[in-house]
């Protein structure tokens, strides 16, 4: 008796459970619940837009101050030798031996 209670209930609660989460993923679904989720979405987008503006604008104020120091063009910089850039391994060539050449089409070399 009592163990057929017990699957009983424990069937009720999955049943309910299972309802829950079908009836709250079809609410995220619902036209409105999808407008709202990208209205979210695009104000953070914004936001870490205008926090990746800002750090290049820090940036470049940095970067400014250094090239007047190094040219004297500030009060109390005197002129010395410029800092040298910072160059990213994204920017260097990843081949530069490497030459892609064509093979196919017409020879610019031949006469017609």
């Amino acid at each position: 008796m009592f163990r057929r209670a017990f699957w009983f209930t424990t069937g009720a609660a999955a049943g309910v459970w299972a309802t829950n989460k079908v009836h709250s993923k079809l609410r995220k679904l619902q036209p409105d619940s999808l407008a709202a989720q990208a209205a979210d979405k695009a104000v953070e987008t914004g936001h870490r837009l205008r926090r990746f503006a800002l750090d290049v604008r820090d940036g470049m104020a940095d970067r400014e101050e250094q090239l007047h120091e190094a040219l004297g063009l500030t009060e109390t910089g005197a002129a010395r030798e410029l800092p040298p850039a910072r160059r990213t391994e994204a920017l260097a060539p990843h081949h530069p031996t490497t030459r892609i050449t064509r093979t196919t089409g017409p020879n610019r070399n031949e006469d017609h």
